[in-house]
C-alpha cells in the first residue's frame, strides 16, 4: 500500500519559520526548503521572510522574480506533506483552536451558550469527509486513526471541532469490540451501585470485628451484617464522604491530565489511536448517546490501580469505605455527565450543562470539572460561559 500523504495543520507550518527549520506551503502542499537555504540564488535572507508562509503569489510575482517550470520542480523534491483544512465546522464565534482565541475567551464570554434542547444539526459524513479528509463517519473510525497520517496538531484541531451523527457512529469493525465501546447509561449504576454498597457493608463489618492492620480480609459470614454497631456505622460513613471528596479531585485530574494530554502526546500514530478511544471520539461526537459514560471494563481499568493504592495506604476497613464512597461519587459523575449532555435539568444542573458544553465548544482547555467548578477554582481553570 503506497504511503499516505502528511497532513499538517496551519500553525504548525507558521511555526517552522527560522533557519534551521524552514517550512513554506504552495497550492496547499507543504515543503521542508531548510537544507535548500544555503543553495538559493537569491540568499537565504528572502526565503526567511516568508518561511511559515504560503509562497505562491511571490514565486510568481514578476516585480519580484518570476520562477521558472524548473524552480517548481526543484521544490516538489521538498514535499512533504499538503496541508489540511483550517475552517472552524462550529458556527463562528463558538469555537476555534488559534491560540488568540482561547487566551481571548479566558477574559470574556461569548454569546452562544447551552439551552435545554441543545442539539446541532447532523453532519454530512460525504462532505465533512470530501472537505477536511479526516474520518470517514460511515466507516470503523479507530483504524482509520491507526492508519492515518496526519500531524498530531492537525488530529487534535479535528477532534475538538465536533461532528453530530443521529447513530453512534462505529469504532470497531468486529460487532463484539464495538459492542464492549457502546453503553447506555443505567448500566453504569446496574453495575457499580451493588459494588459500592458491598463495600460499604464489608467496610462497617471490619470495623465491628477489626482485623489486623493492612491485613487481606478473609471471606465473613452473612450473619456479621446483624453485629454491625452504630459505631461502625459512623466510621465507615466517614469513610464513604472522605471517597466522595477523592473522587472530585479524580474526576478533575484524571480529565485535565489524562484524558486532555494534548500537550505532551507523541506524535505517532499509536499514541493518537489511545487518545481517540480513550477521550478524543467524545470530543469528536460530544452527543453521541452510547459514549457518553464509561463501559464498565474501561472504569475497571482505570480503577484498579488506585484502589490497589487505597489498600496499600490504609487499613482495610478505611479502603473499603473510602473506595465505596469514590465508587457511589463516580456512578453520579457519570449519570450526571450524560444529564449535560441530554436532558432538561433544574437550576444547578442548567448551570453545570451550560458549562460543561462550553467546554465542547467555547475552550476545551478549560473548565474540566464536571459535577462542580470547586476545582477549577482552585487551580484557575475556570471557564467563562
Amino acid at each position: 500500500m503506497s504511503k499516505r500523504i502528511r497532513i499538517f495543520d496551519e500553525e504548525e507550518l507558521a511555526a517552522h519559520k527560522s533557519v534551521s527549520s524552514c517550512w513554506v506551503s504552495r497550492n496547499g502542499k507543504v515543503y521542508d526548503i531548510t537544507s535548500f537555504l544555503p543553495d538559493h540564488p537569491g540568499g537565504d535572507d528572502i526565503i526567511i521572510q516568508y518561511a511559515g508562509k504560503d509562497v505562491g503569489n511571490v514565486m510568481a510575482d514578476t516585480n519580484e522574480h518570476e520562477h521558472s517550470d524548473a524552480a517548481y520542480d526543484m521544490l516538489d523534491e521538498y514535499s512533504i506533506g499538503r496541508l489540511g483544512s483550517t475552517d472552524n465546522i462550529v458556527k463562528e464565534g463558538m469555537y476555534s483552536s488559534s491560540f488568540a482565541f482561547k487566551q481571548e475567551l479566558m477574559r470574556r464570554s461569548l454569546d452562544w451558550e447551552a439551552t435545554d434542547d441543545f442539539h446541532p444539526d447532523d453532519t454530512d459524513e460525504a462532505k465533512d469527509l470530501e472537505k477536511y479528509q479526516f474520518l470517514d463517519l460511515r466507516k470503523p473510525l479507530l483504524r482509520q486513526v491507526w492508519e492515518a497520517n496526519f500531524s498530531k496538531a492537525y488530529y487534535l484541531r479535528q477532534i475538538h471541532q465536533p461532528r453530530h451523527l443521529s447513530e453512534s457512529a462505529r469504532l470497531f469493525g468486529n460487532d463484539i469490540l464495538e459492542l464492549a465501546t457502546r453503553t447506555k447509561w443505567f448500566v453504569v449504576p446496574i453495575f457499580w451501585l451493588p459494588i459500592a454498597i458491598y463495600l460499604f457493608l464489608r467496610a462497617a463489618i471490619q470495623f465491628t470485628s477489626p482485623l489486623p492492620p493492612f491485613s487481606v480480609n478473609p471471606a465473613l459470614p452473612l450473619s456479621a451484617l446483624y453485629q454491625i454497631t452504630p459505631d461502625a456505622i459512623a466510621k465507615t460513613t466517614v469513610c464513604f464522604f472522605v471517597g466522595n471528596v477523592i473522587w472530585t479531585i479524580l474526576e478533575y485530574t484524571l480529565h485535565r491530565f489524562l484524558f486532555h494530554i494534548d500537550e505532551y502526546l507523541p506524535d505517532k500514530p499509536s499514541f493518537l489511536t489511545l487518545h481517540f478511544l480513550l477521550h478524543g471520539v467524545h470530543h469528536y461526537l460530544p452527543m453521541d448517546r452510547l459514549r457518553l459514560v464509561m463501559p464498565p471494563t474501561l472504569f475497571a481499568a482505570l480503577e484498579w490501580p488506585f484502589t490497589r493504592l487505597a489498600y496499600i495506604l490504609f487499613p482495610t476497613a478505611v479502603a473499603n469505605g473510602i473506595i465505596s464512597g469514590a465508587f457511589t461519587f463516580y456512578v453520579l459523575y457519570d449519570c450526571m455527565h450524560y444529564a449535560l449532555h441530554h436532558t432538561q435539568l433544574p437550576a444547578y444542573l442548567r448551570e453545570m450543562k451550560k458549562y460543561h458544553l462550553g467546554h465542547h465548544y467555547k475552550n476545551y482547555e478549560l473548565g474540566f470539572g464536571v459535577t462542580s467548578k470547586f476545582w477549577d477554582y482552585v487551580f484557575n481553570t475556570v471557564l467563562v460561559v
